[in-house]
């Protein structure tokens, strides 16, 4: 999640429409995340697969360079939950190196530069996933890489347009979908080659991703805007930054406590990625005229159910608010947790009806997707747009970085809690997933309650990317 304001420092072009009405650097900048996106969930959604059916069995986990040393941090962990902690570990991490990348690109190198060093370090931590014995170098790679380049290059895209552009909304909105292009295409390409032929083949293909994504970015430099630290034709000096006033400090408060309560409502989502994957793999009815499906091609299936519900519940706000007065963000919270406890009880189903010796059929996991794909266009975006809207004008990027710290929490839990897939009964499992939803929305109607008269009030208006 990032902010993308329009700086009035850089020089933008504000007749340029050579794309889709748009300034030509928007379709770099689009293609660009398109391409990284598919990179990166490609090799995330191979990430515990791997380990669990290769990597860290015996004769496979000892060609781990520095492994003996990195294991001890899980204690005695070993199998299917050191392989979920790893994975949440790694999920976390993406979430906190995003800072890095903006003091880098803030402070010494520019928001280009930063992102081409970003693409040229994911790059070669995804040809090292090619190769055992580099398995923790990759990780690092791919960490870092992802800080420096996640954030600065959709912060690029509000700096196309001058602030009084009305082109910024519907830029972002052609932003997201090269990401959801990405999402979805990455587990057909980089899923089936991984599982199918072979898992290096995979994060191969994720690393070629990468080097389309760097190739593309390189030749739009000329369309992209100014740095900061560039000088401007105008000679205006930029705006001395807004103070923060005592008036800020309760909104400010009430918005760092929602940071844990959005990673525990954040954890039913994200272990999509991780425990879910192998538990499908292993239960799941995956097959399709006598051929074995590739387990993640759920990815793919959840990414086309997420954008499609995206787009119908924002559409149908628009008719319900013609006609009666629009749910505010706390409301639309509450709603998508009772639709993340209606997903999490759909698996409970699923687990449920399955019987001895037999597989899952794909009934219950496809109504997951569908109803928690509703949940998740009523929680993500939203509670992004709440930050947006009670984030304090002098700090205004700072907490909507922040925002990423919920990530952190979420990704961290989910590591933690997927080690518990093989330790109880499935049905326990899930269902405590549900209550992890249920938790979240029990706070989510506190604050709606008791703050939600006094903070809401109708505040600036912000562009956010959901990355």
């Amino acid at each position: 999640m990032t902010v993308a304001e329009a700086t009035p420092d850089l020089e933008v072009e504000p007749h340029d429409r050579s794309f889709l009405g748009h300034p030509k650097g928007l379709g770099y900048l689009a293609f660009t995340e398109a391409w990284e996106r598919f990179s990166f969930y490609g090799m995330q959604t191979l990430l515990v697969l791997y380990m669990v059916n290769e990597l860290l069995l015996p004769g496979h986990v000892e060609n781990i360079a520095f492994f003996d040393s990195f294991r001890t941090l899980y204690g005695g962990l070993e199998g299917q939950a050191l392989a979920s902690a790893i994975f949440g570990t790694y999920a976390a991490s993406v979430y906190l190196t995003p800072i890095l990348g903006g003091f880098l690109a803030d402070r010494i190198l520019g928001k280009r530069r930063t992102v081409l060093l970003g693409a040229i370090t994911m790059a070669a931590g995804h040809f090292l996933m090619a190769f055992e014995v580099s398995f923790l170098f990759a990780l690092l790679c791919l960490i870092l890489g992802s800080g420096m380049f996640k954030g600065n290059i959709a912060s690029q895209v509000g700096s196309l347009y001058k602030p009084e552009d009305l082109r910024r909304a519907d830029a972002f909105q052609i932003f997201y979908l090269g990401i959801n292009a990405g999402v979805i295409a990455s587990p057909l390409i980089v899923g089936t080659l991984g599982e199918k032929v072979g898992w290096h083949w995979g994060f191969g293909s994720a690393g070629v991703g990468m080097l389309i994504a760097l190739a593309i970015y390189i030749s739009g430099q000329k369309y992209l805007p100014k740095e900061h630290f560039e000088p401007a034709k105008s000679g205006k000096e930029a705006p001395k930054p807004a103070r923060l006033q005592r008036s800020d400090w309760p909104a400010l408060i009430a918005v760092l406590l929602l940071i844990p309560v959005m990673a525990v409502a954040i954890v039913p989502n994200n272990q999509i990625f991780n425990a879910y994957l192998v538990w499908g793999d292993r239960d799941f009815a995956l097959t399709w005229g006598g051929e074995r499906l590739p387990t993640t091609w759920l990815v793919t299936l959840d990414a086309i159910v997420s954008v499609s519900f995206l787009a119908g519940v924002a559409l149908f706000y628009r008719w319900y608010g013609k006609r009666w007065k629009e749910p505010d963000e706390l409301t639309k919270m509450i709603i998508g947790s009772l639709f993340s406890i209606g997903g999490m009880l759909c698996l409970y189903m699923a687990a449920a009806t399955q019987g001895p010796g037999e597989k899952i059929g794909l009934f219950w996991p496809v109504m997951f997707h569908v109803i928690n794909s509703i949940g998740f266009a009523h929680l993500l975006p939203v509670s992004l747009a709440l930050f947006a809207r009670l984030a304090p004008a002098a700090i205004h990027a700072t907490v909507i970085g922040l925002y990423y710290l919920a990530f952190f929490g979420a990704n961290s839990m989910v590591g933690w809690v997927g080690g518990w897939l093989e330790k109880m009964p499935i049905t326990h499992f899930w269902l405590i997933h549900a209550g992890f939803a249920g938790a979240s929305g029990a706070v989510f109607l506190i604050y709606k309650l008791l703050l939600a008269p006094k903070l809401l009030h109708s505040g600036r208006s912000e562009d956010v990317a959901l990355a």
